[in-house]
């Protein structure tokens, strides 16, 4: 592999750790850890939730999908800008609640018994997310150093990374190697995707070397298959926890608000020439190993050599681009549920009285606790796409639909929160087992776990919320809107 891989890598790791370190100086207080002081202004803000955005799930599960099925993998994509058009009028009532987490939320809407179920659904999703964020960074030490690093091995490497910048500073670490981080990729890939398009002959070269279903709306996909990928993203989108803390952690309401425009821009633009990238990548190498394992068909693209790959700076910068970009969605999702820990767990039930200084060791051993959680899922899961499923399911079927209820409804009650909360995680973790594959017809079965657990959650938050007492007036006015 060519040393200038190597250095990039290098230098990107060294910047990332200096900025993570500029920021500890600033991480004194809970309120500093967790959200930044609510200090962050909207140009930071737009890096940090396009960078906690768009990761492995994109780079590696977006990707190979668009590589097996074309254009047709937008509709992934697709889920979360239609979560984005809800969230600009979301963003403002976030920032006014003003909290530190989700299960925060839950409890001031709903009860002390939603807060500790929402606990338990955000491990499950974001240590998921984080597990296959590893993945991809392993991939990519191994392209690197292939005689040196196995994937198993750069899964290691890079849970120590993720876990070391993430307990450094916390949020604010977090947020401003992110705008470094967003810079990077987006100028990279917008200049290498041309370049590619260019090696597989332009659009008339594309068309002759792909099937005429990579180019259409579904493709080789069923509509219920693209609903499955639309369905989910765009949930987590709506209710993503880590999007909340970022609103959260904004320096005002107008601030959340403008941060959602740019991110809305960059997450189009961004998801977008991934797919091209992949696309074209499916082109120019139809077949060897990354048709085996065509997750690393954007990493495999940078370290091809010319004519089919890239410049070696471009295709260095490319690599440590999507490198960055992994670390910096490892950092958010590992963080995210230590949070959850510390504030929602330690803070409130272990010990109320604890000193900000306890609070912050407290904060830093959780994210060393998770970060081996994570990596312990990373090494046994084989299949992205299918770990982002699951993790996308988890979260969407079981939180999204009552923190969406928790702003716009007033009558939907804790009981039927707790209820919704629950049937959603149940029906996700036990979808794939052999007792539900065994006893439910076949063509149910077969199907992705969120419709059915969607369904339950909304169910349960609809009907038990009719059969039991309205939410007293104390309990809905955080969520008021002015």
């Amino acid at each position: 592999m060519n040393i200038l891989y190597a250095v990039v890598l290098v230098l990107i790791v060294l910047t990332l750790l200096v900025v993570s370190l500029a920021r500890l100086h600033t991480v004194r207080t809970k309120a500093d850890y967790l959200v930044a002081g609510r200090s962050l202004p909207a140009f930071v803000l737009i890096f940090t939730l396009l960078s906690s955005w768009i990761g492995s799930g994109s780079l590696l599960g977006g990707a190979e999908n668009a590589y097996r099925h074309g254009f047709a993998a937008l509709w992934q994509a697709g889920g979360g800008w239609l979560g984005l058009v809800v969230i600009y009028f979301v963003a403002p009532r976030a920032r006014k609640f003003a909290q530190f987490t989700i299960p925060d939320l839950l409890e001031t809407r709903y009860s002390q018994t939603a807060r500790i179920l929402g606990v338990i659904a955000i491990l499950f999703a974001y240590t998921a997310i984080t597990s296959y964020q590893l993945i991809g960074g392993g991939d990519i030490l191994h392209l690197i150093f292939p005689t040196v690093i196995t994937p198993t091995l750069g899964k290691y490497v890079i849970a120590a990374f993720v876990i070391v910048f993430t307990a450094i500073a916390g949020m604010s670490s977090v947020a401003y190697m992110d705008v470094v981080i967003g810079m990077m990729a987006t100028i990279t890939m917008l200049v290498a995707a041309p370049i590619l398009l260019h090696h597989a002959g332009g659009w008339a070269g594309l068309h002759a070397a792909l099937p005429p279903t990579h180019f259409q709306v579904l493709g080789d996909l069923t509509l219920i298959q693209g609903l499955e990928l639309l369905v989910p993203t765009g949930l987590l989108m709506l209710g993503n926890q880590s999007m909340y803390q970022k609103f959260f952690s904004a320096k005002s309401e107008t601030a959340a608000r403008r941060a959602v425009v740019g991110w809305v821009i960059g997450t189009v633009i961004l998801e977008t020439v991934i797919v091209l990238i992949a696309v074209v990548g499916s082109a120019l190498f139809p077949s060897g190993e990354v048709h085996a394992h065509p997750r690393e068909i954007i990493a495999y693209t940078a370290t091809a050599p010319l004519p089919k790959g890239l410049p070696t700076l471009l295709g260095a910068l490319l690599l440590g681009a999507v490198f960055a970009k992994i670390i910096s969605t490892a950092n958010n999702y590992l963080f995210s549920p230590a949070t959850n820990l510390v504030n929602d767990v330690y803070a409130r039930y272990i010990n109320r009285d604890a000193s900000n200084k306890k609070i912050l060791i407290v904060s830093r051993l959780v994210v060393v606790l998770l970060g081996m959680w994570a990596l312990y899922q990373a090494v046994h899961t084989e299949s992205v796409l299918k770990k982002t499923l699951y993790a996308y399911t988890i979260y969407a079927a079981a939180l999204t639909p009552v923190i969406l209820a928790a702003f716009y409804s007033r009558r939907a009650t804790a009981a039927g929160a707790v209820s919704a909360i629950a049937a959603g995680t149940v029906v996700t973790v036990f979808w794939d087992t052999a007792a539900v594959k065994t006893h439910l017809p076949a063509m149910i079965a077969a199907r992705d776990a969120i419709f059915p657990a969607l369904l339950a959650a909304l169910v349960c938050l609809v009907v038990v919320s009719a059969l039991t007492k309205p939410p007293r007036p104390e309990q809905l006015l955080p969520f008021a809107s002015d």
